[in-house]
């Protein structure tokens, strides 16, 4: 129906996404994204590393494969139009050690399977034609993958929804979810809106906001803080483009790279710890009712006895810039821990199953009226165009009657 109204609960790139492709697709339905901060792309949107990945790591035939190769062509195409930040920089995937080899040689066949442009490997003296610092035996080139600005797509995002005659509303955390005739009752407080579908990408905090929906407790989110080291200003001249390690597959972190920024800087890192709060940024951050509802879940115990030695190799990283830069030194040997500072950390929301597995790829729960996203990792900014069509496809193609 034109005249319906579509409830968003998120103003991170996903929800903004989402809500822009349904104001253009269904022009006459009115939009309206719930956001409990006071501005958008706080969270996970806020604290990405800018990397418009084209689809090297992903299972071909899954949705973050086909969406991120979607994605990237339709973000490229958005951003140029828009004037918005978009410099494909290039990125190395580099082998240090002989047993890589086979690991970089299976990521390459993947790669290949999913269309990445362009891509190729390249020997240890091709290497130092691109990163005259860097070290290593054999890499992987992509040269089209891209650094941008997702906070200011966001904030386009939402400049395109109230131009369409959508509404963005921020300071609403939503408190409940109510089935009323006809539609959905969201609730902030004692302040109601009722909407005839509601879409949920509540990010850090979806299954949270989706309890509220009914839906079933599985996957939990478990948040993992990424931190960052900056080189300093006189030493970003040592790295030109993106230079990341061949990924452990057991794990959907990629391990620490060196990822410049659109503003000039340059990231060392992320690490991957386990975050004592949903939006634990510092160290010091800590919630009670994040870490009860932790304890409580059968699958982080499971994860916890699968990968313990690697979680204490991690923290590590978090108590000493020496040992962060022990595997940083691996890819560049000449930075060390007098050349960067301390920077920013991100928080990640890793969907986990009770099984204990790692959730890699996106999930996506149907619920009548209601969809809840309910893991959209990484490679979701770069893919957020082609999730929000993926998730406008499945919502008006499924019947609304519960």
């Amino acid at each position: 129906m034109a005249d319906e109204t579509i409830g968003i609960v998120g103003a991170g790139i996903v929800g903004l996404a989402t809500a822009r492709e349904i104001a253009l697709r269904r022009p006459g339905t009115r939009v309206v994204v719930l956001e409990k901060e006071h501005e958008v792309a706080v969270h996970q949107t806020g604290h990405n590393s800018g990397v418009v990945h084209a689809g090297i790591y992903y299972a071909p035939g899954s949705l973050k494969a086909d969406l991120c190769v979607r994605g990237v062509g339709i973000l490229r195409e958005y951003c140029q139009d828009r004037g918005l930040p978009y410099d494909e920089i290039g990125k190395l995937v580099v082998a240090v050690r002989q047993d890589e080899l086979g690991r970089m040689d299976s990521l390459y066949e993947r790669a290949r399977n999913n269309h990445v442009p362009e891509l190729r490997k390249i020997s240890r003296e091709e290497i130092k034609e691109l990163e005259p610092h860097a070290g290593g035996i054999a890499a992987l080139h992509s040269p089209r993958t891209a650094i941008t600005d997702y906070p200011a797509i966001a904030r386009e995002f939402a400049k395109d929804i109230e131009a369409s005659g959508g509404e963005v509303r921020l300071g609403f955390p939503v408190t409940s979810i109510t089935d009323v005739p006809g539609g959905i009752e969201v609730a902030s407080g004692q302040l109601r809106v009722r909407v005839d579908r509601l879409i949920l990408c509540a990010g850090l905090h979806s299954d949270a906001v989706a309890k509220l929906a009914q839906d079933k407790r599985e996957p939990k989110i478990i948040p993992f803080r990424g931190e960052y080291m900056l080189l300093k200003p006189d030493r970003t001249n040592l790295v030109r483009g993106l230079i990341y390690p061949v990924p452990d597959p057991r794990y959907p972190f990629l391990g620490v790279h060196f990822t410049p920024r659109v503003d000039g800087t340059v990231e060392v890192g992320p690490n991957a710890v386990l975050a004592l709060a949903r939006e634990g940024y510092r160290l010091s951050r800590f919630s009670l009712k994040d870490l009860a509802g932790l304890a409580a879940y059968p699958g982080a115990w499971k994860m916890a006895a699968q990968h313990w030695r690697t979680g204490i190799k991690e923290y590590r990283g978090s108590l000493s810039a020496k040992a962060f830069m022990k595997d940083a030194k691996l890819y560049v040997p000449g930075v060390g821990v007098s050349d960067v500072v301390r920077g920013g950390a991100g928080v990640r929301a890793q969907a986990l199953d009770p099984d204990g597995t790692l959730v890699d790829d996106f999930r996506i729960h149907q619920m009548g009226r209601i969809t809840a996203v309910r893991n959209a990792p990484s490679p979701a900014a770069t893919a957020s165009m082609a999730i929000a069509e993926h998730i406008v496809g499945a919502v008006f193609d499924t019947p609304s009657a519960h």
